[in-house]
């Protein structure tokens, strides 16, 4: 049985947790010199500790005890989690290669995949429940360590992982809450909360970075989340509102690998050519690039609730604004057009101009 208040004790719990213990785990990182240097890619320009993220996990596990959540395939979920946070600590350190880390995520995956927590069945239009069959497997795990990557890759700026995530799944949690999804709940709940006191020490200027402790478990935990959830919504086009509610991360992944591919370059190849770094080189600030992002996140979030219960003629006009997003977001890393510049410097005039009549 839901009870709101339970939820809103497990919500403090996972954020004062988190808030408070980002200070020991600070000086852990800077005991352990597990710290983030600055180089040609990065943007700030002193070393700052790493390690946050164990911040954020430590806070979501202790609101979790409180909540005490049941579900069938919980042991592999936390297993999973383990294995990836473990994985994180380790790059963080030591700068593992990427084939190690790569593993790590797999393992995890492959947990879930055991456990038999797979993305079985998609709804797609005019066809009506799908079965993947023994197609399940391979998505599933595709799902997993995409996302992992997707959120790890956005990982740029000053709150920025953090506040897309904590965006996300706030979307989640409205469509769980619909739903009534207690389950997706619980895990969206706590995570909201350890995101939140989080981002106190880490929104721009950063005191702490999360690393990929904290970006890669931030990943797993939305693409749990939505397996246990939004696939499991029978609506029409379910199958599109999880990809909808991480548009930005996930499509900004997509178009850099696109990118990479169209200018014959590596195609895992890290540069500075992500949406952050794009809007950056137009002009913004550094928080105003941050904010720029959550205005995208919220918006995509908005049209996957609307899109989980649209018709068949709301679903087209959401598409259609969909679209039209995508094509900006195409344009700013510089799949279209010349590099994203001439939509960005339209941007920032305008900006300025509103600026200017204030």
């Amino acid at each position: 049985m839901l009870n709101v208040t339970d939820l809103i004790i497990g919500f403090f719990i996972s954020f004062v947790s988190t808030l408070f213990l980002v200070y020991p785990i600070k000086k852990l990182a800077i005991k352990l010199k597990v710290m983030d240097i600055p180089d040609y890619r990065k943007i700030h320009i002193t070393p700052t500790p790493r390690l946050g993220g164990l911040a954020i996990f430590l806070g979501t596990c202790l609101g979790l005890v409180y909540l005490a959540p049941s579900h069938e395939h919980f042991l592999e979920i936390s297993i999973g989690a383990l294995i990836i946070v473990i994985t994180g600590i380790l790059d963080d350190k030591y700068q593992i290669r990427p084939i190690i880390k790569l593993s790590g995520q797999l393992l995890a995956a492959g947990i879930l995949v055991y456990g038999g927590l797979i993305i079985d069945k998609v709804n797609l239009p005019l066809i009506g429940l799908v079965e993947l069959q023994n197609f399940s497997i391979i998505i599933t795990i595709l799902w997993v360590v995409g996302i992992a990557n997707a959120i790890n890759l956005i990982d740029g700026l000053d709150g920025l992982a953090s506040g897309v995530s904590t965006i996300a799944l706030t979307s989640i949690l409205i469509i769980a809450i619909t739903d009534f999804s207690l389950i997706v709940i619980f895990f969206c709940v706590v995570l909201i909360g350890s995101n939140l006191g989080f981002l106190f020490h880490n929104f721009h200027p950063a005191k702490i970075y999360m690393g990929d402790t904290g970006s890669m478990f931030l990943g797993y935990s939305i693409a749990v989340i939505s397996m246990l959830g939004l696939f499991k919504n029978v609506t029409l086009f379910s199958f599109l509102i999880p990809i909808i509610v991480l548009a930005v991360p996930i499509f900004d992944t997509l178009f850099s690998m696109l990118r990479r591919f169209i200018n014959k370059q590596k195609i895992m190849m890290p540069d500075k050519k992500h949406i952050h770094y794009q809007l950056l080189a137009a002009g913004f600030s550094h928080r105003n690039t941050v904010i720029i992002l959550y205005g995208f996140s919220a918006v995509f979030g908005a049209l996957a609730i609307l899109f989980s219960n649209a018709s068949i003629g709301l679903t087209l006009l959401i598409a259609i604004v969909i679209l039209i997003l995508l094509h900006l977001l195409a344009e700013m890393v510089g799949v279209v057009g010349k590099g994203g510049r001439p939509i960005l410097k339209y941007s920032k005039k305008i900006y300025k101009m509103v600026r200017g009549i204030k």
